[in-house]
C-alpha cells in the first residue's frame, strides 16, 4: 500500500476501548435506527411483507449490532455509517425472510428483489419494482425507502468512488447465493456447483462451499463503507481491503454461523455449508485454515489491530453462543478454535459476562 495513515488514530486500539465505544455509541443509535424502521414497516399495507418486514428486525437485530461495529472505528462519521449499515442490512435480511419463508420458488423473483441491494449501492441505477414478479405488492414504499437511505448515506461517504466497484461486486455475489440457495432442493445444490465453476479459478484455496458461505456475508461491505468514510482512500487501498476481506474474513464470518446452527437446520431441512465436509476431522481442519487465513488477513491491513479485533469478536461471538453446549462436536470444534488468540478469550468473557447479560 502507497500509505498505511487510513483512518490512523481513530479506531480503538484494544478490546475494552471497542466495547466501550459499542456500548456508549454503537448499539444505542443501532437500536434508534431500527426503531424509525420498526415504525415504517408497522404501516405496511400488505399483512405478509408487513409480518417479514417486522420479524426480520426482531430476529436478526444483531446483525445490524454486529455491522454497526464498523462505525466506531470512525465515531466521528457514525452518523453516515450506522445509517448506512442498518438499511444496507435491514434491507438483506428482509430479503432473506421473504425468500426464506416464500410461498414461491421462482428464481426470477429471488434475482429481482436482490437487485434492490445492488441498486442501493449504485446511485446511479433507476429504482425497480422490486415485488413484480410475486403475489404481495404493496409495501408503502418500505424497500425503496431502504433503498433511498443507502444512497442518501452514500452521497456523504467523501471517497466512495474508491469502494463501489467492490460493494458492487460483493452485493452481486451476496445476491446470487440468495437465489441459489433458495429455490428447489433437488436445483440449489447444481446451481451453487455451477455457480462455483465460474468462480473457482480466482480462489484455488477454498472449497465450493467455503465460496458460497464468503458470498453470504455483508462484513466486507461494511468495511468498504468505513474505509470510503475516510477522505485520504487511495484506489490501491479499496483493492487491499477487498481482498483481504473477501474471501477469508468473510468465509470464517459465516461458517462460524453454520457451524453453531448445525442441529437446528438439520431438524429444519435446511441447508447448512458445513454439512459438506466429509467428516467432522476435515472440518475441523478446514475451519482452522480459515481462522488462520482471516487471522493473517487482518494483520496485514491498515490499523490491523482493529481488524484482528474483528475476527477474534467472530469467533468469541459465534463460540460464546448456548447453542453449541447442546452440540458434542461443535463444542470440539469451539476448543479447538478458542487456541492461539488471547483476544480471542478476551472476546469470549467479554461475551459471556458482560455482552449477554446486557440483551
Amino acid at each position: 500500500m502507497k500509505s498505511r495513515t487510513l483512518l490512523a488514530g481513530r479506531s480503538p486500539r484494544g478490546p475494552i476501548t471497542l466495547m466501550r465505544r459499542v456500548y456508549k455509541y454503537i448499539l444505542p443509535e443501532v437500536r434508534a435506527e431500527l426503531g424509525r424502521w420498526r415504525i415504517r414497516a408497522n404501516g405496511i399495507p400488505d399483512p405478509e411483507l408487513r409480518k417479514q418486514a417486522l420479524d426480520s428486525m426482531n430476529a436478526k437485530q444483531f446483525h445490524c449490532e454486529g455491522g454497526g461495529v464498523y462505525a466506531a472505528a470512525n465515531l466521528e462519521q457514525r452518523h453516515i455509517l450506522i445509517p448506512l449499515i442498518v438499511a444496507l442490512q435491514t434491507i438483506s435480511d428482509y430479503l432473506d425472510n421473504l425468500c426464506d419463508r416464500s410461498t414461491s420458488l421462482d428464481p426470477g423473483d429471488f434475482r429481482l428483489l436482490h437487485q434492490s441491494m445492488l441498486d442501493a449501492v449504485t446511485p446511479e441505477a433507476q429504482v425497480l419494482n422490486y415485488y413484480a414478479l410475486r403475489e404481495e405488492q404493496d409495501d408503502g414504499g418500505y424497500l425503496a425507502a431502504l433503498v433511498a437511505q443507502c444512497r442518501d448515506s452514500i452521497a456523504q461517504l467523501p471517497a466512495y468512488r474508491h469502494v463501489q466497484k467492490h460493494v458492487m461486486e460483493l452485493v452481486q455475489l451476496y445476491g446470487d447465493l440468495q437465489v441459489y440457495k433458495h429455490i428447489s432442493h433437488s436445483q440449489r445444490e447444481p446451481e451453487l456447483l455451477n455457480w462455483w465453476g465460474k468462480h473457482a479459478s480466482r480462489y484455488p484455496q477454498l472449497k465450493w462451499n467455503e465460496f458460497a458461505a464468503a458470498a453470504g456475508s455483508t462484513l466486507g461491505v461494511f468495511m468498504l463503507f468505513l474505509a470510503a468514510s475516510d477522505p485520504t482512500l487511495e484506489a490501491d487501498q479499496a483493492d487491499e481491503i477487498r481482498n483481504h476481506y473477501f474471501p477469508s474474513i468473510c468465509g470464517l464470518h459465516i461458517l462460524l454461523d453454520y457451524l453453531i446452527d448445525q442441529a437446528e437446520d438439520e431438524i429444519g431441512g435446511d441447508l447448512n455449508f458445513c454439512r459438506y465436509y466429509e467428516d467432522q476431522r476435515i472440518l475441523n481442519g478446514r475451519m482452522e485454515l480459515m481462522v488462520q487465513a482471516a487471522r493473517q488477513s487482518a494483520d496485514e491491513l491498515p490499523f490491523g489491530h482493529f481488524h484482528r479485533m474483528i475476527v477474534e469478536g467472530l469467533v468469541a461471538l459465534y463460540l460464546s453462543d448456548p447453542k453449541v453446549r447442546d452440540q458434542i462436536e461443535v463444542r470440539k470444534t469451539a476448543k479447538l478454535l478458542m487456541k492461539g488468540s488471547p483476544w480471542t478469550r478476551v472476546f469470549f468473557w467479554l461475551n459471556s459476562h458482560w455482552i449477554r447479560k446486557a440483551m
